[in-house]
Formats: C-alpha cells, sequence, structure tokens
C-alpha cells in the first residue's frame, strides 16, 4: 500500500526533524570558508557493506527495489518513502518503536565525504542548541544528537537521533536512526544491519557531489488515501514481512 504517512511518536517525526536539521546546516557551512577543512580520504572497504550494484548479483533477491536504493525487507517492518518536490529521495524503514531513514547521494570518485558531512550536521546541531557525541560505533564514525524540537504541548524539548553514514564508490550512503534505536544504541542491531545490507545504485550519468540519488516507487506499490487500512493482498511483496509501503512527509528541500 502506498499512503500518506501520519506523524505520531519520536520514531515517526525523527526523519523529518533530522532532515531540517542538515538543510540548516549546509547553508551554514558556506560560510566557513576561513576555516581549516577536514582532508577528504579514500573510502574505506566495505567487507559488511552497504553494497554497490557492481558487488551484489541479485540486489532483489530479499530486497525492495526502490531504483536507487534496494532496501532489505525484515518480518513486521513498515516502508515510508520521503519527497523533495516530485522526487522521492529517501526511504524509511519502521521497526515497532525504532526507525531508519536511508539517503543515498553522488560522491567524488576517490574522496569519502562522510567525514565532512559530520562536521557539518555537528555544527549546525550545537548552534541550535543541541548536544552531539561523536563516537565510533558498529558502523564506523557516527553522530549521536540530541536535536531540539518543539513539544506538542508547545515546550521545548530534545530529540535523540543517530546520524550513520558509510562511503562507497562515487555515492556515500546516510542513515538516520531514531526511537529507541537511538536512545539505546544496543537495540539498533536489526535497524544497523538493515543499513549493511542496503544496495546503493548509483548509476553512470554524471552527478554533482551530494546530489541525492532519486529513488522510485516499487513497480506494485499501491495509492491509498490517509486513515485508510487496508489488508495486505496475497501475494504481494508487501504482505507480511514487508509491512506497509508509505509516503512520508514532503521535505521542502535536501543537501
Amino acid at each position: 500500500m502506498f499512503g500518506r504517512r501520519k506523524k505520531n511518536g519520536a520514531a515517526d517525526d525523527a526523519a523529518g526533524e533530522a532532515e531540517q536539521v542538515v538543510d540548516g546546516v549546509a547553508a551554514d557551512s558556506d560560510a566557513d570558508e576561513g576555516e581549516p577543512q577536514r582532508v577528504r580520504l579514500e573510502p574505506e572497504p566495505r567487507p559488511d557493506g552497504p553494497w554497490d550494484a557492481s558487488e551484489v548479483r541479485e540486489p532483489g533477491e530479499g530486497r525492495v527495489d526502490l531504483g536507487g536504493l534496494f532496501v532489505p525487507g525484515v518480518e513486521g517492518m513498515e516502508l515510508r518513502v520521503e519527497v523533495a518536490g516530485d522526487a522521492i529521495v529517501a526511504a524509511t524503514v519502521v521497526l515497532q518503536d525504532s526507525a531508519v531513514q536511508l539517503q543515498g547521494f553522488a560522491a567524488p570518485k576517490k574522496e569519502g565525504i562522510w567525514g565532512e558531512v559530520r562536521e557539518e550536521i555537528a555544527s549546525g546541531i550545537t548552534q541550535q542548541g543541541g548536544v552531539i557525541d561523536e563516537v565510533e560505533g558498529p558502523l564506523g564514525w557516527e553522530l549521536r544528537a540530541q536535536v531540539p524540537v518543539q513539544l506538542p504541548d508547545g515546550t521545548g524539548g530534545f530529540q535523540v537521533v543517530r546520524f550513520i553514514g558509510v562511503d562507497g564508490p562515487r555515492w556515500f550512503l546516510r542513515g538516520v536512526i531514531s526511537g529507541q534505536g537511538a536512545v539505546q544504541p544496543q537495540a539498533a542491531g536489526l535497524l544497523e544491519q538493515i543499513f549493511r545490507d542496503t544496495v546503493v545504485v548509483r548509476g553512470e550519468g554524471p552527478m554533482a557531489p551530494r546530489d541525492p540519488i532519486v529513488l522510485k516507487l516499487p513497480d506494485d506499490a499501491q495509492m491509498v488515501a490517509e486513515g485508510v487500512q487496508q489488508e495486505p493482498q496475497e501475494g504481494s511483496r508487501f504482505a507480511g514481512g514487508m509491512g506497509q509501503l508509505a509516503r512520508g512527509p514532503e521535505i521542502t528541500e535536501v543537501r
């Protein structure tokens, strides 16, 4: 099913909040041209993934085909998409009270960008009054952040988010973990495995670094009205383990 996402809780809201943070960071970073820049290193080996399309014989086996990303399907998951204008640019996997947003970007052929992106995200969050901790986690260096947000009652609070990322050949895959998987990182093992087993399809066409890798809906996705419950169709790849395919909130800009 393809429907509009409801924003009800931490796992539902975090991807949008994190995207707003990253949008604000990019604009600020352009003004800091006089500051020292992190040296870009070649992407490190990825023996456990995420995978480039050239490294996987059957990327569609056990994964949902979103064009630019093949996302693993697991029992009980809900898959949502995020849009920028008319383009789908991110996918969010929700598992119970945790979620991971996946987004691919173009990158230089021989230079990784995750170190630079981490600095920009951290700078933007701290400028907004948030707290950042850069740690070496199960997927390499990551940011564990407390992002300022407005609570439903109008008071201020913090959203706990983990920013993870891996540089690949001419692409960069970013993940934003929210919900219990961010509050208790030891509980995020399945989300981390989904991130590792994602396949990125960069394509051969020219793309500027940081351009989002555009996604598409699966061929058998169906559009349903917001709030409408529909039983999974027998034989659909979204039945059972794949869960519901839903549309997330629109994003005005992605950098």
